[in-house]
């Protein structure tokens, strides 16, 4: 795009996590001209959400705003607005604040945590998504209380640790087998479920909630199971997964795939002219892995923005195939995850999982194509690079946990 061409040019960003900020960070890093607005739900300075879970929770810090000068940047904010609609004919989306046009459209709006049915406005029930929700669960902490963390995922494993590092009582209630159960195996999941125990946590599996009881003055509420057990809970944290916050574009136009995620293409391209979708709200198809991927994960919300931004400026046109990658502090573990393992036909251990520090490698037809680190950094590092590379390895000499795995190539 030429220079005269993009300072006529308007970009509209709806969202301002961290995919929206770094999709405006990195139009200008790529030379962008034109006028960028950045719309945000939330009243706060845009913000980091993982330290919501650590240090914002904990009290050891205050907010996790990004450190960027948005006004030096010439990125207009408008936070503390809803978006409500789009009107792709018209090139416009509505807002409560009357009609905002576009030139360019980025959906950025990420993701809503999914409630607990029959629990919406029940005193004592939280979740944990937004900047609000930490600083209202920071008190929770503070004062120890009894806490029922409903959900063994990411998310209900990293409360789960805060509360037991604030001295709270835990008690992590899961529906399935295990914890972790739609993210990774039994297998690599079963000695993660020591770790609850190991630190003071008390795990239910195959423990459905069946209703959440606020209590009275001076009384502790209840979490009833399906099972009629009953549960003392000062506060209950739901942690059971989220949905693409896509259903403002009802009506649109937009191909959204049934589980409500926007169907972008290999260039975070939308079914729309003129409108891209990057972060937790949007898939993309992956070459690499031979399907669609819907990716919840921060550094998704990194690398795609760049992808977007160079889609707007003609400064690149390659496909958008990362490497997925996240990371989780758990149980006094650094956690670590590269890859995406459904069609991998060998999994290969990489030390013993009762000890601090293990790793799991998926290989298909010889190739990594998803590695599970715990405490092992290096063992991330290089076989993230094996996966981009699609670099075979000998299987024997990969499983050996003194072998350095860019030592394991063929």
């Amino acid at each position: 795009m030429s220079e005269q061409k993009q300072a006529q040019q308007h970009v509209v960003i709806v969202g301002a996590g961290m995919a929206g900020v770094q999709t405006a960070v990195a139009l200008r890093e790529q030379g962008f001209a034109g006028p960028v607005t950045l719309i945000g739900a939330e009243p706060h300075q845009p913000y980091d959400r993982p330290p919501l879970s650590k240090a914002i929770l904990l009290g050891k810090a205050e907010d996790s705003a990004f450190e960027i000068d948005f006004e030096e940047l010439r990125i207009e904010l408008r936070l503390g607005l809803d978006v409500t609609g789009l009107r792709a004919a018209d090139h416009e989306i509505d807002t409560e604040s009357g009609p905002v046009a576009y030139d360019v459209l980025v959906l950025a709006t990420g993701a809503h945590p999914v409630t607990l049915p029959g629990t919406e406005g029940v005193p004592g029930v939280h979740l944990l998504r937004t900047l609000d929700d930490a600083v209202r669960l920071g008190p929770v902490l503070e004062r120890r209380h009894s806490v029922v963390v409903v959900g063994a995922g990411w998310i209900g494993a990293e409360f789960a640790t805060a509360a037991r590092e604030a001295g709270c009582a835990v008690t992590v209630v899961e529906a399935a087998d295990r914890p972790l159960a739609a993210a990774l195996p039994a297998e690599v999941t079963a000695p993660m479920a020591d770790w609850y125990g190991a630190n003071g946590a008390e795990l239910l599996t195959h423990a459905r909630v069946h209703t959440v009881e606020p209590g009275g003055p001076g009384a502790s509420g209840r979490v009833v199971l399906a099972d009629g057990r009953e549960l003392a809970a000062d506060a209950v944290v739901v942690g059971i997964g989220a949905r693409p916050a896509t259903g403002w574009l009802t009506g649109s136009g937009i191909a959204l795939d049934p589980g409500g995620a926007v169907t972008a293409d290999d260039r975070l391209r939308t079914s729309l002219p003129d409108v891209y979708a990057v972060g937790d709200c949007a898939s993309f198809p992956s070459a690499r892995y031979g399907e669609r991927l819907l990716v919840h994960h921060w550094d998704n919300a990194l690398q795609g923005p760049r992808a977007v931004a160079s889609a707007i400026t003609g400064a690149a046109d390659a496909p958008y195939d990362p490497v997925p990658y996240f990371w989780s502090e758990q149980f006094g573990r650094f956690v670590q995850y590269a890859g995406h393992h459904a069609d991998a036909d060998a999994l290969l251990w990489r030390g013993d999982p009762a000890d601090d520090a293990w790793s799991v490698l998926w290989l298909r037809a010889g190739v990594p194509v998803a590695l599970l680190a715990v405490g092992r950094p290096r063992d991330l590092a290089q076989g993230r690079r094996l996966i981009e590379a699609a670099v075979p390895v000998d299987p024997e000499r990969a499983a050996d946990p003194s072998v350095a795995l860019k030592a394991a190539v063929r």
